[in-house]
């Protein structure tokens, strides 16, 4: 029936720093996106699958797995190592992936554990903070009932010193917290704003008090892609997919279940 593809979500970031022509070839962005049943697209700007998932996991990876694999091994200078912490924040995709990229636990071994790496995250849910910890959290912050939860991550770490990587997705209303848990030339990945705008939020000379690297990022390269397919491969990582599937059809239904927070992981369409 033809090759196993996904599709890279800029589609001319073939490898490198993003480049201002590749954010004109965004999917869903610039051009049109993937929700439809039949996509015509150049060679370039598709990869093959990896072999030990479904067509359901895969799916989850154009965006949110590369984005945090670019996240954990975007610098080469500063790519997550054995022993280092990482900090994700909620348990929407990327940051189940990147607990994934350095968790080995569970029924599945993960992104971060699969490096040796510690792994803390914050959720508001009781609920999730017990399923973040079978998928191989070591700590689980509830930001909720722990205001000041960017000290608490600091002194889960090795002498208190911070971690290494946050992939912040809660946008200016977090980052002040994100500053108070990085280490010393950690790097903190901003890849949304979940939490809205702010007035009241940090500036540029907090990342020079606190000797960190803040990096914005937009999904990754395909060579990114293809080495984050080769590592899942290798692992045996599988992405963690909500238990409910939505149709085409029930597209509206889908985006109001993400947006009252009900989902866990990636949420997923089946295309007939």
């Amino acid at each position: 029936p033809g090759d196993k593809v996904l599709t890279l979500f800029n589609q001319g970031h073939l490898a490198g720093p993003m480049t201002a022509e590749a954010v004109g070839t965004g999917l869903g962005a610039a051009i049109n996106g993937t929700l439809c049943q039949y996509g015509a697209y150049d060679e370039q700007g598709l990869v093959s699958m990896p072999e030990t998932l479904d067509f359901r996991q895969a799916s989850t990876l154009t965006c949110a797995g590369v984005t945090a694999w670019n996240a954990l091994y975007g610098l080469r200078s500063n790519a997550l190592k054995p022993g280092d912490t990482v900090l994700t924040q909620g348990t929407g995709g990327v940051s189940i992936f990147a607990l994934q990229v350095p968790s080995e636990l569970t029924t599945i071994p993960k992104f971060a554990k699969a490096a040796g790496a510690r792994v803390i995250a914050t959720t508001s849910s009781d609920s999730k903070a017990e399923t973040l910890k079978k998928l191989g959290a070591d700590h689980v912050i509830n930001y909720k009932t722990d205001e000041n939860w960017g000290e608490t991550a600091a002194k889960l770490t090795p002498g208190g010193a911070g971690v290494e990587f946050i992939i912040e997705v809660g946008g200016p209303k977090s980052m002040a917290q994100s500053l108070r848990a990085i280490k010393i030339d950690g790097l903190i990945s901003v890849i949304g704003f979940l939490g809205g705008q702010s007035k009241d939020q940090p500036g540029f000379l907090e990342c020079l008090t606190n000797s960190c690297i803040v990096r914005g990022l937009m999904v990754g390269s395909r060579q990114s892609f293809e080495e984050m397919n080769r590592a899942i491969d290798v692992n045996g990582i599988k992405p963690v997919v909500d238990e409910k599937v939505f149709k085409l059809e029930e597209v509206k239904e889908a985006y109001q279940y993400m947006w009252d927070q009900k989902h866990f992981g990636k949420l997923t369409i089946s295309i007939d």
